[in-house]
């Protein structure tokens, strides 16, 4: 008997439950009686799905929240990461757009920080990726070259007639071939570094030109001995005749700690930006400098075999077998060292790699690319893709937002219910505390907050702090809201029923009165959330949120200040800024949608 009562009970809430949010569909009755017994949550749903334009601002939250959630989760940020070579980048992935007259034909390929020069068979030249004007305008009368180099953001040239040509950056007389290039006799080699260029003869004379105080070169030592010459970053390796390698540098580095075990054996030589590789006459490749990112490491299907050629990028090597198969290995973050399954099926003759690009070339002159090939939101002034910061800055954005929203609406829950169900004493002084609470001005507070406490809080104690103030300071409002609709609810009969069945006061506020009101509540909450997000982004905006290198929309706009960013820089600041104004004005939509389907005679009022 008590176990038929039991499910006569649960059957009776299961039906009490489907009638108030699902309506009553298992009742056989007309049109017009169904359209009565409708239940509010349905009413309150078909309402809003009839609304345009609150549809539109839902699937476009919905999209920006998934952005923000499930991108930033595979596009894993590195908030350390910084790169001067990849400095204000536009958007766009012509970065190995290799032009097509030279995809079949290519002599010779040098790779930049961002573009990359190729010469055909002919002696032509073709430039390609991201590059500023000066490195555009290639000479008109320089005839047929031979040899290319590409530097951080110049050129050099060497023309069949020997002639060095240079253009690109003009500082440091970078666009000026020195008078001294032209007594060297015949030239075997150019070489453009980082802000410095360099030559070498066929008797391995030297002369060099630009920012020599940077990377501290010293050719006075190995002047007629050098027979190849690499540079990065931070110094220039030279490749004697006898098959040596020595560093012109006056200053020890990792460059300098040569392996004594392969001097006068050394066939080849490519150097990263942290690490130098050698080829000896063996076959075998050796690595030397810092062993970051796993440079020294070679793959495993490489030991052993005979090694025909070598290249650098900034972080990672690659390396041509005997073969024809290509390895790389080294720092994999723009997919550098992921060599395409498509060389396996053609014989690589030489392989040509800079910055993050890779070129190899078949023994037909066919050219195939791998490595970085653009930003789809450009980079900013430290070299961060925008794109990866955008979606991560909303993560936090809107992590904030909606935590200190939670907060904010369970105070004015708790507040208000109390308030408008006691009245009397306990209303007029919850609703002094509130107008109190009211009047605080939340963004000079958390400024003095900030300023006080400076460094002392680590990032997640920042962090937690504005959501905690946030939610405190923004529940006055939803509190008097609430209260309002509670002091009509406390009036009806349901509420007299519970108290003379005995019903305690908390249960009877927070279990049959606040679920009365609460379509109301969430409305509010949608549009405490858009205030949410402005009021985060404008504090990081000034400098008192979320600090750098952790990233929000406002501190991606707070770099964008300056009448250069926004004039020649525009992606650093219009893709955030679209980005925060899509997310509050769909929000926004989305709670006067809710508004207008809950009552909807508040449109015509």
């Amino acid at each position: 008997m008590k176990e038929e009562n039991r499910k006569s009970r649960a059957s009776g809430l299961g039906n009490t439950f489907r009638q108030l949010f699902m309506g009553a569909n298992n009742v056989h009755t007309s049109v017009m009686d169904e359209e009565q017994m409708q239940s509010p949550f349905r009413t309150i749903v078909r309402n809003f799905l009839d609304n345009k334009i609150a549809m539109t601002g839902l699937i476009v939250f919905l999209f920006i929240l998934l952005s923000s959630f499930v991108l930033a989760a595979i596009f894993n940020l590195d908030t350390s990461f910084q790169d001067v070579t990849q400095q204000n980048i536009s958007p766009g992935f012509n970065m190995l757009s290799v032009p097509n007259s030279l995809k079949k034909n290519a002599r010779q390929i040098d790779v930049g920080a961002t573009y990359s020069i190729g010469v055909d068979d002919e002696g032509k030249v073709y430039l390609w990726g991201k590059m500023d004007q000066k490195l555009k305008q290639i000479p008109a009368d320089m005839g047929k070259i031979a040899q290319v180099s590409a530097g951080q953001n110049h050129v050099l040239a060497l023309s069949e007639d020997n002639k060095v040509y240079t253009w690109g950056n003009n500082r440091f007389t970078l666009d000026k071939v020195p008078s001294e290039v032209n007594r060297l006799g015949k030239i075997k080699q150019v070489e453009a570094g980082y802000q410095v260029s360099v030559v070498l003869s066929e008797d391995g004379k030297m002369v060099s030109w630009g920012n020599e105080n940077l990377l501290d070169i010293s050719l006075k030592e190995y002047q007629g001995t050098i027979d190849k010459l690499v540079s990065n970053g931070t110094t220039v390796l030279g490749l004697t005749k006898s098959g040596e390698v020595v560093a012109m540098s006056t200053k020890p580095s990792p460059f300098t700690r040569v392996p004594e075990e392969i001097q006068g054996r050394v066939v080849d030589l490519e150097s990263a930006d942290t690490a130098a590789i050698a080829l000896t006459d063996d076959g075998a490749i050796h690595v030397w400098g810092n062993a970051q990112y796993g440079l020294n490491v070679l793959p495993e299907e490489l030991k052993g075999k005979k090694i025909k050629d070598i290249a650098a990028g900034r972080y990672h090597f690659v390396a041509v077998t005997d073969e024809g198969k290509v390895y790389s290995w080294g720092r994999n973050n723009y997919h550098q060292a992921d060599v395409p399954n498509s060389l396996d099926k053609t014989k690589t003759a030489v392989v040509y790699a800079g910055t993050y690009q890779n070129y190899a070339v078949d023994e037909n002159g066919k050219v195939t690319t791998w490595g970085l090939s653009g930003y789809l939101m450009g980079t900013d002034g430290l070299g961060r893709d925008v794109f990866s910061r955008l979606v991560t800055g909303g993560r936090m954005t809107l992590t904030i937002g909606a935590i200190a929203v939670i907060i904010s609406t369970l105070i004015g829950i708790i507040v208000g219910g109390f308030s408008g169900y006691y009245g009397g004493k306990i209303d007029n002084l919850l609703m002094r505390f509130a107008e109190i609470v009211g009047s605080i001005p939340f963004l000079p507070l958390a400024m003095i907050l900030s300023a006080l406490l400076g460094n002392k809080v680590s990032e997640l104690g920042r962090i937690s702090m504005i959501m905690v103030i946030l939610g405190v300071l923004s529940w006055p409002g939803l509190a008097r809201l609430v209260r309002g609709q509670i002091l009509a609810e406390r009036e009806k009969e349901f509420v007299t029923a519970a108290k003379a069945m005995g019903i305690r006061e908390l249960t009877i506020i927070f279990r049959h009165i606040i679920p009365n009101v609460l379509t109301v509540v969430i409305v509010n909450a949608t549009l405490n959330f858009a205030s949410a997000l402005l009021t985060e982004s404008a504090l990081s905006f000034l400098g008192f949120g979320v600090v750098e290198p952790n990233p929000t929309w406002g501190n991606m706009l707070t770099g964008s200040q300056s009448s250069t960013v926004i004039s020649d820089y525009w992606w650093r600041w219009v893709f955030p800024s679209i980005a925060l104004s899509f997310a509050t004005i769909s929000i926004n939509l989305i709670g006067d949608g809710l508004r207008d389907a809950i009552d909807p005679k508040s449109a015509e009022r």
